[in-house]
């Protein structure tokens, strides 16, 4: 039973989609089971992955309300009784709350693992938050048989805040796959974009923890300093509208894509991609840039530097604009190096970041724990 909060367009909901289309349904029967996205979120599951089935849960969505989460909580409840998996999983922070407290409230004998997709620690709750946040996870792991990070930063912060033991805590880095890439030329007649200049990528949710502000500061420096290279910005959020009056106001060099469902056709429109957030687990849009080969520039931020290899696989800086103007400044005045950094990423992310690994990654550690618990 996997149950995540909503497959709202973002890296759990790809990873999770990965997962559905690859257990072999043979020795698995497994069965997703979710909520619904926000009037402002697009939803993954009707807009790229129409093939994964999944069950909806009233009340499991983003927001958070008493009546719909002991309604969510009521309804996993019975669900769990009915279907009597051996083995449920939670993703995200929401889904893992509710889902693991339903399994206990349900008294089944299912094995319970929790997926961290992301650093739920700094940037998006007060201290006071925080805090019940810590509390409410330290009580939960107690309950909970395995523990999954998807990087080493992610799953370290949680041990020293005492959110689990080390020996449950094991890694799961994301695992995708792309599909073929078109020509550069039809991608960019497509978006509308200038086929004779660098084009630097912006992809991924147009919200605060992923500081579009510290973008357009560096689109900004980047036409201050008279550089041959354009921006786009594939993604959508509350902060969007925002962006498209200063790009307008400032006459920045950035075009507003929105989100779109063919990531292979935004990143074959792009030389460079560019991360600036203030807080990141492991960010799919870097492991996709790297599998189309393409070099990234990021901020040093949560499990960046496990998906991107400084100075090997493209570049990473401090938070500071002028550093990442500089970063970029440099790939686009040393084509070699843009090569280099290129074939590095893309030999490096298909190595390491494949779906096929992912789902045999998982597969593998479901049949451990399910020995584990008949020896026990």
């Amino acid at each position: 039973m996997r149950i995540i909060a909503r497959m709202n367009v973002g890296g759990p909901a790809v990873q999770v989609s990965g997962l559905m289309r690859g257990f072999n349904r043979r020795e698995f029967d497994q069965r997703l089971y979710t909520g619904f996205c926000g009037a402002d979120e697009a939803d993954y599951l009707n807009q790229v992955a129409i093939d994964v089935s999944a069950n909806r849960i009233n009340g499991l969505g983003r927001r958070v309300n008493l009546r719909g989460d002991i309604r969510a909580l009521l309804s996993l409840i019975k669900t769990i009784r009915e279907f009597k998996p051996h083995i449920i999983h939670t993703h995200t922070a929401k889904a893992g709350f509710l889902g693991r407290i339903a399994s206990l409230l349900s008294f089944q004998k299912s094995i319970r693992v929790h997926t961290y997709h992301g650093h739920l620690l700094s940037g998006y709750f007060g201290s006071f938050k925080r805090f019940l946040i810590i509390i409410a996870e330290r009580s939960l792991a107690v309950f909970t048989q395995q523990l999954l990070a998807v990087g080493e930063k992610v799953r370290q912060d949680l041990i020293d805040v005492g959110i689990g033991k080390k020996e449950k805590f094991s890694l799961m880095p994301p695992g995708l796959k792309l599909a073929g890439l078109p020509t550069k030329t039809k991608s960019r007649a497509f978006f509308g974009l200038n086929s004779h200049r660098l084009q630097c990528a912006y992809i991924g949710r147009v919200t605060q923890i992923k500081r579009p502000d510290r973008f357009l500061d560096v689109v900004s420096e980047i036409k201050k300093r008279q550089i041959n290279l354009d921006f786009f910005i594939a993604g959508d959020g509350e902060l969007l509208e925002v962006c498209r009056e200063r790009i307008i106001a400032e006459n920045l060099p950035v075009k507003v894509l929105g989100w779109q469902s063919n990531i292979e056709k935004v990143l074959s429109a792009a030389d460079i991609v560019v991360l600036t957030s203030d807080n990141e687990g492991t960010p799919l849009s870097l492991i996709q840039a790297g599998m189309a080969g393409l070099p990234v520039v990021s901020t040093n931020v949560g499990s960046v530097p496990e998906v991107v290899l400084d100075n090997t696989t493209g570049l990473i800086t401090s938070l500071d604009v002028q550093e990442i103007a500089d970063a970029l400044e440099k790939l686009v005045s040393d084509k070699a190096l843009r090569a280099q950094l290129a074939i590095a990423a893309h030999e490096f992310t298909l190595a390491n970041f494949g779906v096929q690994r992912l789902v045999q990654d998982h597969e593998v550690l479901y049949k451990k724990l399910l020995s584990n618990q008949a020896k026990s």
